[in-house]
């Protein structure tokens, strides 16, 4: 359940973003279609998607993927970001938040938008204009649910006193732990739910990268200080603290890493991505991934004496952060 807005959805949910964008070239449609449907046939009925993925093609590619499952499947999507002369922009005017839904609910196919998120606060734009007009779309019956993604305490607390968020999301892991500071707690505070993006550290935390691993120029790490070789380097002692833990559970690392994620708050859903089908098997797999209480005390002692190498995102793009 997210937070108190009555919003059910399952424990884990699905991240669509990199079936068409951010980590390479575009995966093969059909194939995607196949493993979202895969993914909810196995019990997944959250799904994360964006306006801007691709661009416009990620919806499509959802939208259709789900059809056969109206009414049953909830969708994410976002708005906020528009592409001019190939870049993008922020942009959460009003008038552009009600251009954005209407091209979002035709690439979806759907009546309405289950959850909507704003995808990175404008500077320019008062978030209580952002927030009257998605209570508008509410009213029209166009959208259900509304967030915000990437957004600071007081930008959240704002939004909410004129319309209640549903769910905020925003990174967190094993690798990135600072929502634990200030944001956990006024989520909990004001009955918010919390949907992490990159639980698995952007692919870190699998284990499957070291110093020696290169990423082309269409994958959004290779931009990312992170995953440069000395910090990958540098953070294989994380990465072999979640592989013996594994061991120990007779489980692999990308089930801790989520089994963890999963055992901060019960109003907490991560949306792992893959355009792998046994990868997304696999991520399922953590559900039946139990951590005790001692074990997780464990883990989290063993967490707080490793220092993290890197930041998460470039200077230029951490811009786009709300503080």
């Amino acid at each position: 359940m997210l937070g108190c807005s009555g919003l059910e959805v399952s424990a884990l949910g699905l991240g669509c973003m990199g079936m068409s964008h951010g980590y390479g070239p575009a995966a093969d449609k059909q194939e995607m279609i196949g493993l979202i449907r895969t993914a909810f046939e196995m019990g997944v009925t959250f799904f994360d998607t964006a306006e801007v993925y691709g661009p416009y093609v990620n919806e499509e590619l959802v939208g259709e993927a789900l059809a056969p499952f109206k009414g049953e499947a909830v969708i994410a999507t976002k708005f906020g970001i528009q592409i001019i002369d190939g870049k993008p922009l922020l942009d959460a005017r009003p008038e552009t938040i009600r251009m954005s839904v209407e091209g979002s609910l035709r690439r979806l196919g759907v009546e309405a938008i289950d959850l909507y998120y704003l995808h990175r606060v404008d500077p320019n734009v008062p978030v209580e204009d952002v927030a009257g007009a998605v209570k508008t779309l509410v009213e029209q019956g166009k959208v259900r649910h509304w967030g915000l993604s990437e957004a600071g305490g007081e930008t959240i607390s704002r939004a909410h006193a004129v319309l209640p968020l549903t769910a905020i999301q925003s990174e967190y892991s094993m690798m990135w732990r600072q929502p634990e500071e200030a944001l956990l707690p006024l989520l909990q505070e004001l009955g918010i739910g919390f949907v992490p993006f990159s639980p698995l550290g952007k692919g870190f935390l699998t284990g499957r990268f070291d110093k020696s691993a290169t990423f082309g120029k269409d994958d959004f790490r290779s931009t990312v200080p992170r995953f440069l070789p000395e910090n990958l380097d540098a953070n294989q002692v994380l990465v072999e603290l979640v592989r013996r833990i594994a061991t120990d559970k007779g489980s692999t690392p990308a089930q801790i890493a989520l089994a963890w994620v999963l055992a901060q708050k019960p109003w907490i859903v991560p949306i792992p991505g893959t355009t792998k089908l046994h990868r997304m098997k696999e991520n399922l797999g953590t559900v039946e991934v139990v951590l005790t209480g001692e074990e997780l005390a464990d883990l989290n002692n063993a967490l707080a004496r490793i220092a993290v190498s890197g930041e998460r995102y470039s200077a230029e793009y951490a811009k786009a952060v709300d503080k």
